[in-house]
């Protein structure tokens, strides 16, 4: 079991910044791939414009992992820019121009927002034989260029979703690419699959077969999205009758944050991305991961009802199927067993708490 927490200052390894490339494609990644980096702004005091807010730490080298600095000589408010290290693909521009005119426009660089003409209509062989191998240079050239932007490069972060055409075409090409130029480097993938009953692709279930074909392959740890699941928490949870894609992608975002701060935040126990899988995986093919995030608890409940909460109820409520973000019709709580856990904490816990939680 891998324990990590986010926590408190260390100053051992302030000067070390190992980069992180984010990789968004098609219209579900890019789109829960918004919301992700909203979250990092919030967390990291970052206005929608890249600019820090008053409250910014300069002493918070951390985030430079995700974020590039675009003036590196004075890393105070007043002076800086932070831009994402990120490259953002689709084959087609609705998406994309939706970036470039929303509230977040002036945080992208507009050099790496890369759209085609035409999209791959939700085939999979379209995102992956014909219009997405059209692009594939050209979106490894902005990675290329990414990469040589960076220092030391610790691996790669890829949105994307495996039931349309251009996340899981595109994407395992992309995903191919990048184990032939940057074999060392460690892979994460985000991937949303389809859920049992909600289908708003109805040959989703193809695309997803064919893009895991590529994922067993091409990524050293999967985390699996599921938007039925999520749904369930939101209707039941947080009391939302009639969940958006926004509610949706935002407890993604969540999700995605609570596995990436240990990357973020300087802490006890700061990891690099090597650790996941040394951690969590005990086949290299078999790296699929089922994801949970506790506790999930609604404004209209109040505060107190949260602060209520003890370790080994948070602890509980994560290993709850009902926390889990992907739909399992079949899971056994007694019977079912946990081949690898990875536990992140971000609340004021010590470690042998949790360990002791986790063995009762």
């Amino acid at each position: 079991v891998s324990t990590q927490s986010t926590w408190g200052p260390s100053k051992a390894n302030v000067a070390m910044v190992r980069e992180v490339i984010t990789i968004s494609i098609g219209q579900c990644g890019i789109q829960y791939g918004n919301a992700v980096w909203a979250q990092y702004c919030e967390e990291h005091n970052i206005d929608p414009d890249g600019h820090p807010q008053s409250d910014y730490d300069p002493e918070d080298r951390q985030l430079l992992s995700f974020f590039e600095a675009q003036n590196t000589e004075k890393l105070d408010a007043a002076n800086q820019d932070f831009v994402p290290r990120q490259v953002t693909v689709d084959l087609e521009s609705t998406v994309i121009d939706e970036i470039r005119q929303g509230a977040y426009r002036d945080l992208y660089h507009p050099e790496f927002l890369l759209n085609a003409n035409e999209d791959a209509a939700n085939n999979f062989a379209r995102g992956h034989y014909t219009i997405g191998k059209e692009n594939i240079d050209a979106t490894s050239e902005l990675i290329r260029k990414l990469t040589d932007n960076s220092e030391n490069v610790q691996g790669f972060i890829i949105n994307h979703a495996v039931g349309g055409g251009t996340g899981s075409g595109l994407g395992g090409l992309v995903l191919e690419r990048l184990s032939v130029d940057y074999r060392k480097k460690s892979k994460i993938g985000f991937e949303v699959y389809p859920s049992p009953n909600l289908s708003p692709v109805i040959v989703e279930a193809y695309n997803g077969l064919l893009a895991t074909h590529l994922l067993l392959d091409y990524t050293e740890v999967s985390l699996v999205l599921d938007n039925e699941a999520i749904y369930e928490i939101l209707q039941r949870d947080l009391k939302v009758k009639r969940p958006t894609y926004s509610n949706v992608n935002r407890i993604m975002a969540k999700a995605v944050s609570s596995m990436t701060a240990s990357l973020r935040f300087d802490g006890e126990l700061n990891v690099d991305m090597n650790e996941f899988q040394t951690n969590l995986v005990p086949f290299p093919r078999l790296h699929f991961m089922t994801s949970s995030i506790a506790p999930v608890l609604s404004e209209a409940k109040g505060s107190k009802n949260f602060e209520s909460n003890t370790v080994q109820d948070i602890t509980d409520y994560a290993f709850n199927p009902a926390s889990f973000l992907v739909k399992y019709s079949d899971f056994d709580v007694a019977e079912d067993k946990y081949m690898a856990i990875s536990i992140n904490c971000r609340l004021r816990c010590r470690r042998g708490q949790v360990h002791g939680h986790l063995h009762q």
